[in-house]
């Protein structure tokens, strides 16, 4: 019952930045339908207008992923006007490093709250909907901290540990519902901007600069795992820039 070869609908969450605006761009230059969400709607507002003066089809609305109402609204409100939701990617994420010692207890909720819980709430508001129609694609976004630890990352990368166990899980218990993770490696986003302790996190900044590859990258390979037949499902892709090494 899928839309493989057609134009599909597909909801990209923290879509006004990094990842999520490149994934929107590249999505809808190819012909879907996309349906951003994000806390900054005057972010999400410009991007649709200029996917829209490209030629693409989009609408934004207001998410927080933290909030199971809010994805509830955001995901079943695109189902009503659609009649269907072909693809979830679960992208928003908050990374703010710093050591265990440094105590940032709020900083570690947010990342648990926004990088596990958020990505939940959307399997959570999509999976009934998918499961009902028989068809769909939920894509996780990874990072490679679900595969290594580094000191100061510890939360960082339990909550993409968790993330990458998560999806696992839902690929076996999943027939009808295709199940991707993408795991990319240092990614020029603003993913380093944010929170955590300042030195650590210019450190990080630079390496991402220095090290990293650009976030269209990451776009070009969730569009290769959507266009693949519905009969096949591409699992789990790690990405890094060739000098990241």
């Amino acid at each position: 019952m899928g839309d493989s070869s057609g134009s599909k609908i597909i909801l990209i969450t923290g879509a006004s930045s990094g990842i999520g605006a490149a994934t929107a761009r590249r999505l809808a230059a190819d012909g879907h339908h996309v349906v951003l969400g994000a806390r900054r709607v005057d972010r999400l507002a410009a991007l649709v207008d200029e996917l829209r003066a490209a030629g693409g089809t989009a609408e934004h609305h207001e998410l927080d992923v933290t909030s199971r109402d809010s994805v509830l609204s955001f995901v079943e409100s695109a189902h009503n006007r659609h009649g269907r939701i072909d693809v979830l990617v679960n992208n928003a994420g908050v990374m703010a490093l710093s050591t265990l010692d440094a105590l940032r207890v709020d900083e570690w909720d947010q990342m648990v709250e926004v990088n596990l819980r958020g990505t939940l709430n959307g399997i959570a508001a999509a999976l009934p909907l998918m499961r009902a129609r028989g068809a769909g694609h939920i894509i996780n976004i990874g990072s490679t901290a679900g595969y290594r630890v580094d000191p100061t990352a510890a939360v960082y990368c339990a909550t993409k540990y968790a993330v990458r166990a998560l999806t696992e899980g839902l690929r076996q218990e999943s027939r009808d519902v295709r199940v991707t993770l993408v795991s990319p490696g240092y990614t020029h986003s603003e993913l380093t901007e944010r929170g955590g302790d300042p030195q650590v996190r210019a450190a990080a900044h630079a390496a991402a600069e220095e090290l990293g590859m650009p976030a269209s990258a990451v776009a070009d390979v969730i569009a290769y795992a959507i266009t693949q037949p519905d009969s096949v499902d591409v699992n789990e892709i790690i990405m890094r820039s060739t000098v990241q090494g």
